[in-house]
């Protein structure tokens, strides 16, 4: 992990000392508005890499989009990869690996380990402070026909590189940033609890928290400290890490469903459901949400944590009640349905099943 203002101009160096000759560079349209594209490649081509951009995807991308990305690729003798962006860059950018390596469909590769052959090699350079991808195995992709997610890991497929350079954040809006930090909040707090936690997993997500949560509403009050944007970014890289040791828990498996079948953002469902997660989790975790809830009896501490999750919320113009987003109440149990065949469900610290997804949303409405 490369860390630091200025650090993408490194990705040159970086590049080449692993190897790198004929790159393809998956960015969204928006980091190449930014400029971030322009840059990267002027690095690259200053090392004597060849590169060739590929940015016909969209947000949250689908198998289709990783599909259109394997066909302009194929041809073109690549021999390593870069993401540039938020997650679904970088996402996008694993998805195309699985298949221009190994072939078949994105659908192939959901669990952990499919891949025959290794991964291209990649570096992954994140723009926003959200999804900790580029320290992670999985490509969460869409499944094009049903819009569900589908996690699908290897080894290989974890960026070789992390070049981190909170300069690359200063250019989101406030409300990007203030969804990408919820969800980097989100993943610090759910894998502080899950059933398979770890203390290395424990180290990074207490890490990933006090940063976040000390930076989370400077970042929004004052959008050009780049102390604050570095914290940000530090600290979703940490929860990045402490997904990839412990996973993730309720909050995800819920928040999936919306996402698929009302197109809600990711981040501003986990606004709207992890308070209330935090809550119904309290009877299998008490002690464990106390460390994060700060001073106090720990067992009134998942209130105190919910409290403040909804604080933050707030203050990034998220959160609020299902309803107001237009899920209408004759849908919670379908989705419900759906959210407990999510496999981040499976590693919640209390049991999780429709019947508890279904309590979640009810009180979330």
């Amino acid at each position: 992990m490369i860390f630091g203002a200025g650090a993408l101009g490194r990705i040159g160096e970086l590049s080449r000392e692993l190897g790198f000759r004929r790159t393809l560079l998956v960015a969204d349209n928006g980091v190449v508005q930014a400029g971030y594209v322009a840059a990267a490649v002027g690095a690259l081509e200053a090392a004597g890499i060849e590169v060739v951009p590929f940015h016909d995807f969209g947000q949250n991308p689908d198998s289709a989009m990783v599909e259109a990305g394997r066909v302009f690729a194929a041809p073109l003798g690549i021999d390593s990869m870069v993401g540039l962006g938020g997650g679904s860059s970088l996402d996008c950018a694993k998805g195309v690996n699985f298949l221009l390596t190994n072939g078949g469909r994105m659908a192939d590769y959901r669990g952990y380990g499919k891949a025959k052959t290794p991964l291209l090699p990649m570096i992954g350079v994140p723009t926003t402070a959200g999804t900790g991808s580029e320290a992670q195995s999985y490509a969460v992709i869409s499944d094009a026909s049903t819009h569900m997610k589908m996690a699908c890991g290897d080894p290989s497929a974890a960026a070789k590189i992390a070049v981190l350079d909170p300069d690359l954040t200063m250019s989101a809006p406030r409300r990007v940033t203030a969804m990408a930090g919820y969800d980097a909040i989100a993943h610090a707090v759910e894998t502080w609890v899950t059933s398979c936690r770890t203390p290395f997993s424990d180290m990074f997500s207490r890490r990933a928290w006090d940063l976040l949560s000390a930076a989370f509403d400077q970042v929004l009050e004052h959008p050009d400290d780049r102390d604050a944007r570095a914290s940000m970014l530090l600290g979703s890289h940490f929860a990045g890490i402490a997904i990839e040791q412990s996973m993730l828990g309720a909050a995800h498996a819920c928040s999936n469903p919306l996402t698929a079948r009302y197109d809600l953002p990711h981040g501003l469902a986990l606004s709207i459901l992890l308070p209330h997660v935090v809550r119904w989790n309290e009877p299998a975790v008490p002690e464990r949400y106390s460390a994060l809830s700060g001073p106090g009896d720990a067992a009134d501490a998942a209130r105190r944590l919910a409290v403040r999750l909804e604080q933050f919320a707030r203050a990034g113009g998220l959160g609020g009640r299902l309803r107001d987003h237009g899920i209408p109440g004759d849908a919670l149990a379908g989705l419900a349905d759906l959210a407990a065949g999510q496999w981040t469900g499976t590693f919640n610290p209390r049991s999780f099943d429709s019947a508890g997804a279904l309590e979640i949303y009810q009180a979330a409405y």
